[in-house]
């Protein structure tokens, strides 16, 4: 069982259909334009999409230009289902074991998606975590709901 100080869930339903919503987990630009939170600029330098592979993803705040990056590798692929992922980030002061698990679920109205991110580092608040992840998911429906009917 996980340390609850340290865990961040999210819930979130989305006008887009399960398989849009989980490409927007692996391809590069989707990420680049909707994980990093408001005011971060977000670059991929590699990834490789199965499990097994890895992506490695720098947020650079815009305004200060201080930039933090991270490995993000896939423990499980289930297409328009299931990610897995563990995160490392690449500075030592921030050392944890972080999972992140992404559920979809189709729906008649979309997707749902339920986000569980475990193992935070001690340095990152829990409540900082959960408003970055607010602030990705929104700008993810912004991405996958473009063009879907009945989007609000």
């Amino acid at each position: 069982m996980s340390d609850l100080s340290n865990t961040v869930r999210l819930h979130r339903m989305l006008r887009a259909p399960a398989e849009r919503v989980y490409r927007a987990f692996l391809d590069p630009d989707a990420l680049c334009r909707w994980l990093p939170p408001y005011g971060y600029v977000g670059t991929i330098d590699r990834i490789d999409p199965y499990v097994g592979g890895s992506f490695h993803m720098t947020f650079t705040n815009f305004g200060t230009g201080h930039s933090h990056s991270f490995e993000s590798r896939f423990l499980e692929l289930m297409p328009s289902e299931r990610i897995r992922l563990a995160d490392k980030f690449d500075d030592p002061g921030l050392a944890a074991d972080m999972t992140k698990t992404i559920t979809l679920r189709s729906m008649s109205c979309g997707t749902e998606i339920e986000i569980l991110h475990e193992g935070l580092p001690a340095a990152i608040p829990v409540e900082m975590c959960y408003l970055g992840w607010q602030e990705s998911l929104v700008q993810l429906a912004d991405l996958v709901e473009a063009g879907t009917p009945n989007a609000a």
